[in-house]
């Protein structure tokens, strides 16, 4: 069972997605586990066989239970992966929480389950308009639709209850551990806004760029030059990660919050990170997402500027050493070239841990976020 969370110490097994024979490769998803977090898809993190399962679903275990053996295909050995799930049983995922088992084989996507079981909603009811009979997320939702307003299942309500413990109780040693220092500061966007405009009018619009993705991509590049920053905490020791994963703050429908990784944040293009965004903004909230992009998040970014909140001093996600906040873009007044002028304004704030980086460090970070924004082109 992996360490999805820093406060995470037990899960749920619902389903394996191999059986016994399959073959693996590092990365396959093999296992669909119930955390504080919700419901999350787990890889392989090695390649093999799979052989004998040893933890059955609707198994709560603690983390680090060895839940299955992968043979090693080359030399036919069997050996136990670390921190890894695998597979067994039916390929079939197990019925959610607050859906009722069904007889023979239910032809119904992740997703789709995932959502019936959110708003109390029989599969075996719900006639499938897929491929084959299957059944799809809006055959869920038309169904949820057709009947009088459902009351939210008591699943649901445990759920997000689970969540906020667990947000609070890793906040809450956050704050009592990490000695937290705090800074700010007030950055142009005019000409970050100018170009992500002239950019917007070139693309079709589902590809078009939301000025988020340029704040997540100079966080991710300013990392490069304060990399003490980009750290995780090793027991005693902070460990400098060679990677740069930024997780993003999602707000939840049901309530809470996760903070996902974009993989390799620095590397991926404008496009390419706006359209990792939006799938990764999707899955938060419909359920599908994979362990790595909960344990991976290297530093994490925050914004409530949507909610009007100006300025943001967020709480670091241990084993992080670090989060970053922006506030809404305002239109205030602002000093170019001796001369008083209305600017779209940003506050950037830096939430960092005292014991592996300092004031002045956090300060050359945000210079340097600053400084990238004003040649958007170059991100």
């Amino acid at each position: 069972m992996p360490i999805l969370t820093a406060d995470m110490s037990a899960g749920t097994l619902v389903a394996w997605r191999k059986k016994p024979g399959d073959a693996i490769t590092r990365g396959d998803v093999v296992a669909l586990v119930e955390t504080d977090k919700g419901l999350i898809d787990i890889e392989a993190f090695t390649t093999g066989v799979l052989g004998k399962v040893l933890v059955q679903p609707g198994t709560t275990v603690p983390t680090g239970t060895v839940l299955a053996i992968i043979n090693d295909g080359a030399s036919a050995e069997t050996r136990a992966p670390a921190v890894s799930p695998p597979p067994a049983a039916a390929p079939e995922p197990v019925v959610a929480p607050a859906v009722s088992a069904t007889p023979g084989r239910l032809r119904i996507s992740p997703l789709a389950r995932k959502l019936a079981a959110r708003l109390g909603i029989d599969p075996a009811t719900v006639r499938g308009t897929g491929p084959g009979g299957a059944i799809r997320q809006e055959d869920i939702e038309q169904a949820a639709a057709s009947r009088a307003a459902p009351q939210k299942p008591r699943a649901e309500v445990d759920q997000q209850a689970r969540l906020r413990q667990a947000i609070g109780a890793a906040m809450a040693r956050s704050k009592r551990e990490v000695p937290h220092y705090y800074l700010s500061t007030t950055i142009d966007m005019h000409r970050a806004i100018t170009w992500l405009t002239a950019e917007n009018l070139k693309r079709p619009v589902p590809d078009r760029l939301l000025y988020g993705v340029l704040l997540i991509k100079a966080v991710a590049l300013a990392l490069r030059q304060v990399p003490e920053l980009n750290s995780m905490w090793r027991g005693a020791e902070a460990i400098r990660s060679d990677a740069i994963h930024a997780g993003v703050a999602i707000s939840l429908r049901g309530g809470g919050l996760v903070a996902p990784a974009l993989h390799h944040t620095d590397r991926q293009s404008v496009g390419d990170l706006m359209r990792s965004f939006r799938d990764l903004v999707q899955r938060a909230r419909g359920g599908g997402l994979r362990g790595s992009e909960l344990s991976d998040p290297t530093i994490t970014v925050t914004s409530l500027g949507e909610q009007g909140v100006e300025t943001v001093f967020g709480i670091i996600f241990p084993p992080q050493v670090a989060i970053v906040g922006f506030g809404k873009i305002a239109e205030r007044p602002w000093a170019v070239d001796g001369q008083v002028v209305t600017r779209p304004l940003i506050t950037a704030t830096l939430s960092a841990d005292h014991r592996v980086s300092d004031g002045h460090r956090g300060g050359v970070f945000l210079a340097a976020v600053d400084r990238l924004l004003q040649e958007p082109d170059r991100l």
